[in-house]
């Protein structure tokens, strides 16, 4: 059946160090790196989508290569950036390939690559939001990136809905996190989280819902409560953008975090780990000892 759906660039990629089998995460030896091909140096770990993907090798997909974003270079010529699997070589001359500016650092280039979704998506709101009000829905590595997106676009206060505590997005200037915030009482909310029924509800009348996190297929919202409420809701896919609109909007994220904030700011939102190391942190994504950062770096080995 035909569709009109963008998909994402195929990258041609070797050597995936992480595999996905029944619910927990494998650690696969070293491979040789193809001709034609760059090492992984970095790769980022995204916790919602690989928990999704965890969650699908119980059923008939079976096993999968996990991965979200894998870096390969180096910060004086310019990381690139590929939407590959955790320590995969890849053809970093491939379409779709990300190329962080010459001098930024690791930390700053992972965190840009989740401000480059807000980027994208606010670009998509409609002019009459109100960005001087918003609540955000969650605190993970996507509402970080939007958190900052609001405060380099002049937000001032932004209201982040976690239950967590003391959250480490709370140090984006101009974040309050709160735990509760009145039903109907907001006039923009952007879901981070992945639950647009549970943000719909805080909307007030005329309200705009921006879906940034990426929802459950079985999510829904009402189309009789979008008419009567008078609610604009908009998508916020990352790859509704053009090429060479996606590679501006991370150029802009990474440009600004380098240049604009403090650097250990930036590196308080990020852990890098061993790549040895990523069972561990995948077995640890749903529960109490998970990592406080909502950026995880994954370190790989270039011998």
């Amino acid at each position: 059946m035909p569709t009109d759906r963008p998909r994402p660039a195929r990258i041609r990629y070797a050597g995936t160090r992480i595999r996905l089998a029944e619910g927990r995460a494998h650690l696969l030896p070293a491979a040789a790196v193809a001709d034609g091909m760059t090492p992984a140096r970095f790769s980022v770990l995204s916790p919602g989508t690989e928990r999704r993907h965890l969650r699908a090798t119980y059923g008939p997909a079976g096993s999968r290569d996990a991965g979200y974003m894998t870096f390969s270079g180096d910060m004086v010529a310019g990381w690139k950036l590929a939407a590959a699997p955790h320590g995969a070589a890849f053809d970093a001359s491939a379409e779709g390939v990300l190329a962080a500016p010459p001098g930024t650092r690791a930390q700053a280039a992972a965190v840009a690559r989740f401000q480059q979704l807000a980027v994208l998506g606010l670009d998509r709101l409609p002019g009459r939001a109100d960005l001087g009000e918003v609540v955000l829905v969650g605190s993970g590595p996507v509402a970080l990136g939007c958190a900052l997106e609001l405060y380099r676009r002049g937000a001032t206060r932004v209201r982040v809905l976690t239950s967590r505590p003391d959250p480490l997005i709370g140090r984006v200037p101009g974040v309050e996190c709160v735990a509760a915030v009145a039903q109907g009482s907001a006039g923009v909310v952007v879901d981070a989280a992945g639950t647009p029924r549970r943000a719909a509800d805080l909307l007030a009348k005329g309200g705009v819902l921006g879906l940034l996190g990426t929802p459950d297929p079985v999510s829904q919202l009402p189309a009789l409560d979008l008419h009567r409420a008078g609610w604009t809701v908009v998508g916020m896919h990352e790859l509704v953008a053009g090429p060479a609109c996606y590679q501006d909007a991370y150029t802009t994220a990474a440009a600004w975090l380098t240049w604009h904030l403090d650097p250990s700011l930036v590196d308080g939102w990020c852990r890098t780990v061993p790549g040895e190391a990523a069972p561990a942190v995948y077995g640890a994504l749903d529960g109490p000892g998970r990592p406080a950062e909502p950026v995880v770096i994954f370190s790989w080995e270039v011998s």
